[in-house]
């Protein structure tokens, strides 16, 4: 298999503290998205949340993997105020999700329920060329 091109992660251009990268839609890119996730909290000394951000962001490209059917997606880490972390993915379907109720033997279907569980918010913006899904997560002060 030939080496994948390398994708840049780039700041944002708003001036808000955040960390973006454009990746494959396919589920290797998980890694990469848990990779930026991690880098973004350790860089803003959040490293308590990491182990949510990381769980949140994995559902969030798995549900665009199977769903958006997309070539590509975009995942973002950002800080929209002081008090939050919001990780978001970004793909080209305007299909919305739908949290489903899985059944105690079902494999799938509990990815934005697991995001709902984590998030202190979460939900869905439509786009012209498709959607983000977003949950964000509160920064705790530290006494």
């Amino acid at each position: 298999m030939p080496p994948q091109p390398a994708h840049r992660v780039r700041p944002a251009a708003t001036g808000r503290p955040a960390y973006s990268q454009t990746m494959p839609c396919e589920a290797a890119s998980a890694i990469g998205a848990r990779r930026l996730v991690r880098a973004a909290c350790g860089a803003w000394g959040l490293s308590d949340l990491i182990g949510s951000a990381e769980l949140i962001v994995s559902e969030l490209v798995a549900n665009a993997v199977v769903h958006s059917g997309s070539r590509c997606l975009r995942v973002t880490v950002s800080r929209p105020g002081p008090r939050w972390v919001r990780i978001a993915v970004i793909d080209k379907s305007r299909r919305l999700p739908v949290r489903r109720t899985a059944k105690a033997d079902d494999e799938n279907g509990r990815g934005l329920g697991i995001v709902e569980a984590l998030s202190d918010r979460w939900g869905t913006d439509r786009l012209p060329w498709g959607k983000r899904v977003w949950s964000e997560l509160r920064v705790e002060r530290k006494p």
